[in-house]
């Protein structure tokens, strides 16, 4: 049977889980989360973590870019422009090209500001990066950042870190079935069955961070996601039973003998 691979621009992976590195209590939880998560793909926002400074507790004194794909995100940018430059930095400090755009609309809701998304993942692609983008559930603009050249588009389930589980199955699977470039849904999954959830959806891939770092035991739950992810990724490519009306006996009645 051939290796279920996930592609992602010009990068792939075995491992269908992606994890965030925000919100532990320090790096050595972080560290080990992640090596308990099985990803391969580790986010980092450029704006709130040291990456870069080497007289400072560096992250990557604990997740190894040798190891690891870090993908740098724009956590915290509320402009097109503030995004691109975030991420034209990152790309000078370690060579950065595989990155998450995400442009927030407020504070409050960190829903995207979609408009200004659009303006930034155009920018980005014509400067050469491989854009993975975080978005909401809404299918037309899922459709209109794939065709910017986004390599992966990410709709949230929830809003970010509300560990609310995915607000619309059915918009996620429309997403799904309209792009050609890998689905990620990314933010508001708080437990492994809402991983198991998404995957079953058909989505290719899923980015989880504060359902980690909050739990009581980050490195169990990690570890826990990591199982749910591959559930539910065996789950849909099994191809789960039709839902029926009624009930149908488990058990054939045809040609035996009741006593």
């Amino acid at each position: 049977m051939a290796e279920d691979l996930l592609k992602i621009g010009s990068y792939t992976f075995r491992s269908r889980l992606i994890v965030g590195t925000g919100k532990y209590k320090d790096f050595a939880t972080t560290k080990a989360a992640v090596e308990a998560s099985g990803a391969e793909m580790v986010t980092v926002a450029v704006r709130r973590v040291n990456i870069t400074d080497p007289n400072k507790e560096n992250l990557l004194d604990y997740i190894d870019p040798k190891r690891y794909v870090i993908l740098p995100n724009t956590a915290g940018c509320y402009t097109a422009e503030d995004a691109v430059r975030t991420l034209r930095l990152a790309r000078e400090a370690g060579g950065w090209k595989l990155v998450k755009l995400e442009v927030l609309g407020d504070p409050e809701t960190l829903y995207p500001n979609v408009v200004e998304t659009l303006r930034a993942a155009e920018m980005l692609v014509k400067d050469g990066f491989e854009v993975m983008v975080y978005t909401n559930d809404d299918p037309i603009t899922a459709k209109k950042l794939e065709d910017v050249g986004c390599v992966a588009v990410m709709p949230l389930g929830n809003p970010i870190g509300s560990g609310r589980g995915i607000a619309n199955p059915f918009n996620i699977r429309v997403i799904k079935e309209r792009l050609s470039v890998p689905v990620i849904v990314d933010a508001g999954l708080g437990a492994p069955s809402d991983a198991a959830l998404a995957m079953e959806l058909g989505v290719d891939a899923v980015l989880i961070n504060t359902a980690i770092a909050e739990a009581k035991d980050p490195v169990r739950m990690a570890r826990a996601m990591r199982l749910a992810v591959q559930a539910g990724r065996e789950g849909y490519l099994a191809g789960r039973m039709p839902k029926r009306a009624f009930a149908s006996a488990s058990s054939p009645t045809e040609g035996y003998f009741w006593t």
